[in-house]
């Protein structure tokens, strides 16, 4: 299942569903560092770039705010939570099981970017360091609302349990994110802090997608099952 991300160029979320991967990793897992069979796990991604329509480089993420430029069609990119291009016709990806998948898009340079929004990283400002580097491409912070964003599936407020005293350091930054799971347990909800978050830093334009991935198991999920695969999101510069 793919779903559109919403946004003005080529760009989507894939579920876990079109692959050839075998459980725990069934079927469309884009991830080679979770110990799924790495000649299935190229055979997704080749369905993945067949879907965009070129090849598609596939983030390594880190849980940090490191960002990492691509400028040719394919290219293996450093270890980063947040990708870059200004290059027509690439495309970058960013991959998760839980973690929130977003997708960024400045009309004023054409630019786009995947970012890998977890936790952590959301506490250390990934959302404000992919901003700030499609800021700086365009050389300035004027007309910042020609920014739009997609906000794909991640586990919602109702079901990430988390210590009461984590919940609490990352409310220092993100009050919004202070949630109760549905059985009365301290919880985060990360995709409401990450569109309050864009909100905040000039987003005019923001769409997300209200799936949850514990709940629903048409999308991988970490916190669920434990050993699993990852879901991608897909932007391809125009």
């Amino acid at each position: 299942m793919v779903i559109d991300a919403g946004l003005n160029v080529p760009a989507f979320f894939t579920s876990r569903a079109g692959g050839i991967s075998s459980a725990p990793y069934a079927s469309l897992n884009v991830a080679l560092h979770v110990g799924d069979d790495a000649r299935a796990v190229a055979a997704n991604r080749k369905a993945i770039e067949d879907l965009a329509g070129v090849p598609v480089s596939f983030m390594v993420p880190n849980h940090g705010i490191t960002v990492a430029h691509v400028s040719v069609a394919g290219q293996e990119p450093a270890i980063a939570d947040v990708l870059i291009t200004t290059t027509p016709g690439v495309a970058i990806a960013s991959q998760a099981a839980d973690c929130v998948p977003v997708l960024l898009h400045d009309k004023a340079s054409g630019a786009v970017a995947a970012v890998h929004a977890g936790r952590e990283g959301l506490y250390a400002g990934v959302l404000d360091a992919a901003v700030a580097a499609l800021l700086d491409i365009r050389g300035g912070w004027t007309a910042r609302g020609e920014m739009s964003a997609s906000i794909g599936p991640a586990i919602c407020g109702r079901c990430y349990e988390v210590p009461a005293q984590l919940r609490q350091r990352i409310a220092e930054r993100h009050p919004i994110a202070t949630a109760s799971t549905s059985w009365g347990k301290p919880a985060l909800d990360i995709p409401r802090a990450v569109e309050a978050r864009l909100g905040q830093l000039g987003f005019s334009h923001i769409t997300r997608q209200r799936a949850c991935t514990f709940e629903d198991p048409a999308y991988f999920s970490h916190r669920r099952d434990g050993t699993t695969g990852r879901q991608t999101a897909v932007i391809v510069c125009p």
